[in-house]
């Protein structure tokens, strides 16, 4: 009894060594190792490393911004078109600041000052008529004091004459008064007649003196021109 089963375990093991030998080479031969790999464990094959997601804008809230609205751009009107500018017309009251003021220097004197507060450029046509107080006619001009153009004043712009009120020493002239009220008119490019109503410039409050030897200079372009005579 004891000699046969020592002979039968040595068989046993021996035929168990060979089958493990067959299944080792059979699976040899597939050349599939990678297959027995991944049965037991994890898998031996290299794999290419997943290409990296494009970056997500966030917010500081983690959460991904609405889109910035654009900005219309501003809406511009055109330029509005020049206007023409005014054509020149005659001086006249309706245009012009006159002011009256006492000269000290030549005495006995008056001198107007015309304004233009007009749009356009106006002509001081000719000499000033002027009337003092309840005068009935206007008095002379100095011939020799005429300028070489007509006086053009543009907006702003100033022209002058001065009105001798009454001899200087007092013997040459007759019917002496006292006036407080002025007007002056302005003439047409003709020279003859007046345009428009005429201007009311104040006297000083006390009045001036004039009398019959009055006459007046003809419109200058400069105070120096009109007073001068």
């Amino acid at each position: 009894m004891s000699v046969r089963t020592s002979r039968t375990r040595p068989i046993t093991v021996a035929a168990t060594v060979v089958v493990a030998a067959l299944s080792l080479a059979a699976c040899n031969d597939n050349g599939d190792i990678g297959d027995i790999a991944t049965s037991t464990g994890p898998s031996l094959r290299a794999t290419a490393p997943a290409s990296p997601a494009a970056p997500t804008s966030v917010g500081a809230a983690g959460k991904t911004p609405a889109a910035v609205p654009k900005t219309p751009a501003p809406m511009t009107s055109a330029p509005a078109a020049p206007s023409a500018p005014a054509a020149p017309t005659t001086c006249q009251a309706a245009n012009t600041k006159t002011v009256a003021a006492p000269l000290n220097r030549p005495v006995n004197h008056l001198l107007l000052t015309v304004t233009n507060t007009g749009p356009g450029t106006c002509y001081l046509h000719g000499y000033p008529a002027v009337r003092f107080g309840e005068d009935q006619s206007v008095p002379p001009v100095i011939a020799e004091s005429k300028p070489q153009a007509v006086v053009t004043l543009k907006p702003g712009e100033s022209g002058y004459a001065s009105v001798d009120l009454s001899s200087t020493d007092g013997t040459n002239g007759s019917n002496g008064r006292t006036a407080t009220s002025l007007v002056v008119y302005f003439r047409g490019p003709s020279g003859s007649g007046s345009v428009g109503a005429g201007a009311h410039p104040s006297l000083p409050e006390k009045g001036v003196y004039v009398d019959d030897s009055l006459k007046v200079t003809y419109w200058q372009q400069s105070l120096d021109d009109a007073t001068s005579w």
